[in-house]
């Protein structure tokens, strides 16, 4: 029965955590999708098509069991095509991301069931049939699937000639790259970046077998990785006003709380990458609503908690992560989302809400040391709950407060020793928070320990066998424990966004490249080797790229766009091509770059 276009319900939406158990709460309001005249079933409202290449098995295996399993070299996407088909009768296919998964036809996330006769083929599932074609008597099914390998096992009368894929992806040109001496971690940035492009569709999704959505805590990981491989602007834009949605405000971005505030901070990471201010004053007005709504769930302390319909994530956690009270992670998260509102009221010339939200900002700052510092444990506490901290200490708020250099110099290298280079913290089992662990660890000068850790755990994944990254890894586990997530066997993503931080920690911090000004009209280079012998790269700009090079004795840049600065660390003076290399600390130096021609500086000495 067709609804009305004005018929808006109600309906629980249930989120499902890492063990497989459902929420039974939400605060979702649920409308109807067809709207205009796009109100019937056989109306499509776009007939878009990314772009399709042939893609051929690398090899095939008949199993014991019946049945012939194919493998397609590494994880991949889009449409299975079946040729020289023949006969009568059912063919059943089982995709997989690992061949465990293929090969269980009890447990397989994704199938199809096909139906063949003379001439057609029905699919099953969608009640559609459709003739053969070509003369080779070819079929392409309709639903796109993630997959590596396909297991097919079909009734005695069936034939099937040639099986391929049209693999479907977003054009897009690689513009960052990275090359070093280590051939392993060579792999681990190829790997990421296939991973980036498997997950940048119309949207910057979360992963490409299960959800295929659009998660705000993913896509801000996704934004921060593409400034550095793609530097695909529309993407973001076309992602943050998705997420944003329409007002009036009934719920935070996908019911998340973090999430919310993940939305605030891509804004003004946009903004700063691109430089794009007319975005900024576009979507102005909605952020002010997205505010009053988080501002309208505050307590009485001006700190947010999970109310009715909110739920509170962080991460999932290998052990008990409390959610109740006051996290001391939201509230940096909420503190951060405040400064950005002031900066972007700041430029749309909002001069009232600017120091509003200032003053929001500033107060809620002034309280994250009182109530969740303990000096103690030298680390702040995971929750408040009803004005007492906990004893728990987590990695999540502790390592945030690094980089948003919301603690003293001399805080934040307690927080490495008491916290992230503690082993009895809880550890950090997904790709989603080491990504933001490693950069706290980076941005405390230990590029080294996160080398040992990059290598270790992504190129843990490529020994289990990856060809994209995971939505979680646990290094603990062994054999089929990888593919299990939620309750179910093969419930985990084997390429997931999140999954491919290295991209963006490899770009900013050990090329060293970041903006300082907004799209880069002033940047700052720091290149670290990090234990490596040499390193070599691009970072996008959006109209230009940085080139670096370094060894052990030497670093070249060349910048096509705007101007900034080379920070060298060497206990004697550098010698440069052109400028003069100036002292600004002990053993360290700075060169002005100016002009796009390459700057050679030689005579480092460590």
């Amino acid at each position: 029965m067709s609804r009305g276009l004005g018929d808006v319900y109600k309906r629980q939406k249930e989120w499902i955590d890492e063990s497989g158990k459902a929420s039974d709460t939400s605060a979702t309001i649920y409308m109807d999708a067809g709207c205009w005249n796009f109100d019937g079933a056989t109306q499509l409202p776009s007939q878009f098509r990314l772009m399709r290449t042939l893609h051929q098995p690398t090899s095939r295996a008949t199993q014991p069991e019946g049945g012939i399993l194919y493998d397609f070299g590494k994880e991949t996407f889009g449409y299975l095509t079946l040729k020289n088909l023949s006969g009568k009768g059912i063919i059943d296919i089982y995709y997989g991301e690992s061949p465990e998964e293929a090969k269980d036809k009890a447990y397989c996330e994704t199938l199809d069931k096909l139906q063949l006769e003379a001439g057609q083929v029905t699919d099953l599932a969608i009640r559609q049939t459709s003739p053969l074609s070509g003369i080779e008597n070819e079929y392409t099914l309709e639903n796109s699937k993630a997959f590596r390998y396909v297991y097919i096992t079909h009734e005695p009368g069936v034939q099937i000639g040639e099986v391929s894929m049209q693999y479907e992806y977003l054009p897009e040109e690689y513009r960052g790259t990275f090359r070093c001496n280590d051939e392993e971690l060579n792999r681990i940035w190829e790997v990421g970046a296939y991973t980036m492009h498997l997950t940048t569709r119309e949207f910057f999704i979360d992963g490409i077998k299960r959800d295929r959505w659009v998660w705000s805590g993913d896509a801000i990981q996704s934004y921060l990785m593409n400034y550095y491989l793609f530097f695909d602007s529309e993407s973001v834009k076309r992602t943050i006003w998705l997420l944003r949605g329409k007002d009036p405000v009934t719920s935070h971005s996908n019911t998340i709380m973090d999430y919310t505030f993940y939305w605030f901070l891509s804004v003004y990471d946009y903004y700063l990458y691109s430089g794009d201010r007319q975005f900024v004053n576009q979507l102005y007005p909605r952020m002010q609503t997205m505010m009053d709504y988080v501002l309208g769930r505050t307590n009485k302390n001006g700190m947010v908690e999970g109310m009715s319909g909110d739920w509170v994530f962080v991460d999932w956690a290998d052990g008990y992560l409390d959610k109740k009270g006051e996290l001391s992670f939201e509230q940096v998260l909420f503190c951060r989302s405040l400064e950005t509102m002031a900066l972007c009221a700041g430029l749309v010339g909002d001069r009232t809400n600017q120091q509003k939200y200032e003053k929001l900002a500033a107060t809620l700052k002034a309280k994250l040391e009182t109530t969740f510092w303990n000096a103690s444990k030298q680390a702040l506490v995971h929750n408040s709950i009803n004005g007492v901290q906990s004893d728990a200490v987590t990695r999540y708020a502790n390592m945030f407060s690094v980089f948003f250099n919301y603690l003293t110099p001399e805080k934040q290298q307690a927080i490495k020793h008491s916290v992230l280079l503690n082993d009895s913290i809880l550890k950090i089992t997904t790709p989603y928070m080491r990504f933001y662990e490693l950069e706290a660890l980076c941005a405390l000068g230990e590029q080294e320990t996160v080398m040992q850790e990059m290598k270790a755990y992504w190129g843990g994944m490529l020994k289990e066998g990856a060809t994209s990254f995971w939505e979680k890894y646990n290094p603990e586990e062994s054999g089929t424990q990888h593919l299990s997530m939620y309750g179910r066997p093969y419930g985990k993503s084997l390429c997931h966004a999140w999954g491919a931080s290295p991209i963006y920690l490899l770009g900013k911090y050990y090329l060293g490249v970041k903006p300082v000004k907004e799209g880069y009209k002033e940047f700052s280079i720091t290149p670290v080797l990090g234990g490596l012998k040499w390193m070599e790269g691009s970072v996008p700009t959006p109209n230009g790229n940085i080139h670096i090079h370094m060894d052990r004795k030497m670093i070249k840049v060349r910048a096509t766009e705007g101007k900034g600065y080379l920070t060298i660390k060497s206990c004697r003076q550098p010698k440069a091509n052109i400028g003069t290399v100036e002292k600004i600390d002990e053993n360290t130096w700075r060169l002005w770059i100016d002009t796009p021609e390459e700057r050679i500086v030689s005579g480092l000495k460590y």
